[in-house]
């Protein structure tokens, strides 16, 4: 379990950190691996990662870690870079950059667009949609592992545990409707070119300088009622769910399968802000009342498929990061996970 991280470097060492149940996967398994859509929020810490996993399996670089984004951030370029992951520069709504590509046998799959959607929803359909469609072909018979979303499923019972991977998609809003999408084209393409696929159904991941709990935290800390109408949420440490990403390779298959990436408890928002109000000494101030439904993804088929080589951050300490970063005044990302938002509109 990592320290409480009191800088950038700390936390992306942090969000980076290896488990040794990845070291031996990624030990276990052949050829390079390349992460397309990596310079999102967890792009670069899931491939420095990699890095990190195969530099302790392997004891060399024999095996290339390839990054490959437009890559706005030059920072984390030059982060990666030092890393020794290989860094790429490439527009995947470009047919041709794609297609010359390095081929590899593991692909992690991250493209995609929510932030926006309400504005320019053809964008959306098109990063969630097109650009799968291209890279499934390019990277045909590669082991793959596609981030989905938890959005794909309709809201259930907060006295449930929430959609189980059986559970019949019901996507409501074109961000949820293109992220199934996606799914259905990687898994086409799976079939069609014999490709294992894994769809890694994520649901809400929290590194401190974004997260469900860093927007309740900020909420409490600044006096900004929350809306208690989505009254509960999953919740996972970005490193467990880099890690958890990362040994889905091992784990893809025909036909593609659906897996919740999540932690196994139902956390009511009014608990989670109440218990963020204790340790910034903030009163929580709250508005609405909880709906009988929520956003939920039950994770116990997740953690049945690693047993014991699944080990997640507890809840309480990453309240306690979580806490500790905000108060400290801390630099955010500045995205809202608008984990509130009940009618697909994004």
């Amino acid at each position: 379990m990592p320290n409480a991280p009191h800088d950038l470097a700390a936390l992306d060492d942090a969000l980076s950190l290896p488990t040794l149940a990845l070291v031996n996967t990624l030990g276990s398994l052949d050829g390079d691996i390349i992460v397309l859509g990596a310079g999102g929020k967890m792009g670069p810490s899931l491939a420095r990662m990699a890095r990190r996993a195969l530099d302790t399996a392997d004891g060399d670089r024999r095996r290339a870690v390839i990054a490959v984004s437009r890559w706005s951030d030059a920072a984390a370029v030059a982060a990666l870079d030092m890393a020794g992951v290989q860094v790429m520069r490439a527009d995947l709504l470009d047919r041709a950059a794609v297609d010359a590509l390095p081929l590899a046998p593991n692909v992690i799959f991250m493209a995609g667009q929510k932030f926006g959607t309400g504005g320019d929803p053809a964008q959306t359909w098109a990063m969630n949609t097109i650009v799968p469609a291209w890279c499934g072909e390019r990277f045909a018979g590669a082991r793959q592992v596609v981030f989905s979303t938890g959005n794909v499923y309709p809201l259930t019972s907060r006295s449930s545990a929430g959609a189980l991977e059986s559970t019949a998609p019901a996507p409501v809003g074109e961000y949820a409707m293109s992220c199934l999408g996606r799914e259905r084209v990687m898994t086409a393409l799976g079939e069609r070119h014999r490709s294992p696929v894994a769809l890694c159904r994520l649901n809400y991941a929290c590194a401190l300088t974004y997260g469900v709990l860093t927007d309740l935290a900020v909420k409490v800390r600044d006096g900004t009622p929350i809306d208690l109408t989505m009254g509960a949420v999953n919740v996972i440490w970005q490193g467990d769910a880099n890690a958890i990403a990362l040994m889905l390779l091992a784990h893809s298959d025909l036909p593609a399968v659906p897996v919740n990436v999540t932690g196994l408890d139902v956390l009511p928002v009014r608990t989670l802000a109440l218990a963020l109000g204790d340790r910034l000494r903030r009163a929580p101030v709250f508005t609405g009342t909880e709906a009988p439904d929520a956003l939920l993804s039950d994770a116990r088929g997740l953690h049945g498929r690693f047993g014991e080589a699944l080990t997640l951050m507890p809840v309480d300490t990453l309240l306690d990061f979580t806490a500790d970063w905000v108060n400290a005044g801390r630099p955010l990302l500045g995205k809202a996970t608008k984990f509130e938002v009940r009618d697909g509109r994004f």
